[in-house]
């Protein structure tokens, strides 16, 4: 189930990244666009990075989201990782912002991390800004006016009963959503609202299971899934498969094309092998071809 609300989470951030923003507050996003593919290929990606435009300002910012199902110490570490994983690739530092689901037990995600050498010559500190979308009162984000913030509505602070609050997220996405994104829409506000309120009756307001089949958020779901299962026959058959490879493997998402790729990796007699059975990587022309480069941000004028 975590993979869910990870997937729902950076889909909202792909389609609607500027309403993420006013999850913290800030309400001058004029341009939001996200950069998730163009930051490197480790194993792990932020799950989130986005290039703001704010009002009255011509420079572009860059602003790294985190998602967080629950408060855990781990939570501090992989921020502090994304935080210096764009830092490299990029050269800029971004803001970033920690967003946290649901209330578990005592723990909160600190917003700042440190670390020092043994020795003492060296001490590496950064911080951020944490959100509790519990704490954030659900008739401040309904005001807002965009459809795009309403998935995380069902896991913000209200008084009124849960039905009629769903009820409300569910009449305004029917109004407001584009054609083309109403079923991603209820497919993920679905998903989230599943994390607080798990009973079906309510879920169904959203469309149930049905709504869930025809999303094009399953379909994502299950190809990751099936990549996965993928690379652990080929580690299990050959040991550690190579990032270049694991990445070839990523860029297919046909399901039809993975099923055959399954049987591929069970039979095949080596990795070489089952790379000849991947879709040719198209090279880029020369011309869009970027070297990257460390570089001071400009200062605002």
């Amino acid at each position: 189930m975590p993979q869910v609300f990870d997937k729902s989470s950076k889909w909202l951030m792909e389609h609607h990244g500027s309403s993420v923003l006013r999850l913290a507050g800030l309400r001058e996003v004029v341009a939001c666009r996200s950069l998730q593919a163009d930051v490197v290929q480790p194993r792990h990606l932020p799950d989130g990075l986005l290039e703001v435009r704010l009002r009255g300002q011509s420079r572009r910012r860059l602003i790294l989201v985190e998602v967080a199902t629950y408060p855990e110490p781990r939570v501090q570490q992989q921020a502090a990782d994304d935080l210096m994983l764009v830092y490299q690739a990029r050269g800029v530092m971004p803001e970033l912002l920690t967003l946290v689901l649901r209330e578990r037990g005592q723990y909160r995600v600190p917003a700042e991390f440190e670390a020092r050498s043994e020795l003492g010559w060296t001490s590496l500190r950064c911080s951020w800004k944490v959100v509790e979308l519990w704490q954030v009162p659900a008739e401040e984000l309904l005001a807002a006016g965009e459809v795009g913030i309403i998935p995380w509505v069902p896991l913000t602070r209200f008084e009124e009963p849960p039905r009629d609050m769903l009820q409300r997220c569910r009449d305004r996405i029917d109004r407001e959503a584009r054609q083309e994104e109403r079923r991603g829409l209820l497919a993920v506000t679905q998903v989230l609202t599943r994390l607080r309120f798990p009973d079906p009756q309510l879920l169904a307001l959203f469309g149930g299971r049905q709504i869930m089949i025809e999303s094009p958020l399953i379909d994502e779901l299950m190809a990751e899934r099936t990549q996965e299962n993928i690379l652990l026959v080929l580690d299990t058959r050959f040991g550690a498969v190579p990032e270049s490879l694991s990445a070839r493997l990523k860029s297919v998402s046909k399901m039809k094309k993975l099923e055959e790729l399954i049987k591929v990796a069970a039979q095949c007699p080596d990795l070489k092998s089952f790379a000849a059975q991947l879709p040719v990587e198209r090279p880029r022309p020369a011309s869009s071809r970027k070297t990257p480069r460390r570089r001071k941000p400009a200062s605002d004028q």
